[in-house]
């Protein structure tokens, strides 16, 4: 315990700028770099600069710039279980549960495109996938079932905020001509030879100029409940 003391004084001491650095500042700051600057303005140099500290030192807390991007999805993550109910039916939990994944990414779509593939490995993260479980074990489903449903849970969730994320980000970054294309290009198919694209091109421009997930996550649970 003295020797994990004096790790913890010695790393929180101030740089010669002022600044002492934490685990959470660093993080932190790293998720408010990728927001302004986008994943590729993501360095060791530039993180030292916002903080005021030499970059080096950030190496006293993570090994490289992946470590810090898995703790800057683990962050993320954290945000997700606080009020969440783990108790409610099946449906109802993995319902709120998925919202609340994506709309954690989603609302930091720059840091999403970085992190939604990502494995930490770290408590948040593990305290999702022990959520996510217990509620597919607490309505019946044995383990090796339980797996397979979380994976294909969790991966609709994140492989869609991802989605929705990168097309935030190009929306902000060169306006909206994928959407556009469903009014300029599709809905003006000839339906003799695109029948199908023609007979749908109405509700195709309504229904891809918003998130799928909230279908999809429907769709998904109809399924999970048939299997029970």
């Amino acid at each position: 315990m003295a020797d994990e003391r004096l790790v913890t004084n010695r790393r929180r001491r101030a740089t010669k700028t002022g600044v002492v650095l934490s685990h959470d500042l660093i993080v932190r700051t790293a998720i408010r770099l990728v927001q302004e600057h986008g994943a590729t303005g993501l360095s060791m140099r530039r993180l030292g600069g916002m903080l005021g500290a030499d970059p080096t030192s950030i190496y006293r807390y993570f090994r490289s710039v992946d470590d810090l991007v898995r703790a800057m999805a683990d962050d993320l993550m954290g945000r997700c279980l606080d009020g969440f109910d783990p108790d409610l039916p099946l449906r109802a939990a993995l319902h709120d549960l998925g919202l609340r994944v994506y709309s954690a990414l989603v609302a930091n779509p720059r840091i999403a495109s970085l992190t939604a593939a990502r494995v930490t490995g770290r408590p948040n993260e593990i305290r999702i996938i022990e959520t996510g479980l217990g509620v597919l074990r607490a309505a019946g489903f044995p383990p090796d079932e339980a797996a397979r449903h979380y994976h294909a849970f969790i991966d609709l969730t994140l492989g869609l905020a991802a989605l929705d994320a990168t097309a935030l980000t190009l929306a902000q970054t060169a306006g909206q001509p994928d959407v556009l294309a469903w009014e300029t290009v599709y809905a003006h198919l000839d339906g003799a030879t695109h029948p199908h694209i023609a007979a749908s091109a109405g509700a195709l421009g309504r229904t891809m100029r918003v998130s799928a997930y909230p279908w999809a996550l429907e769709v998904f649970l109809d399924g999970l409940e048939a299997r029970r």
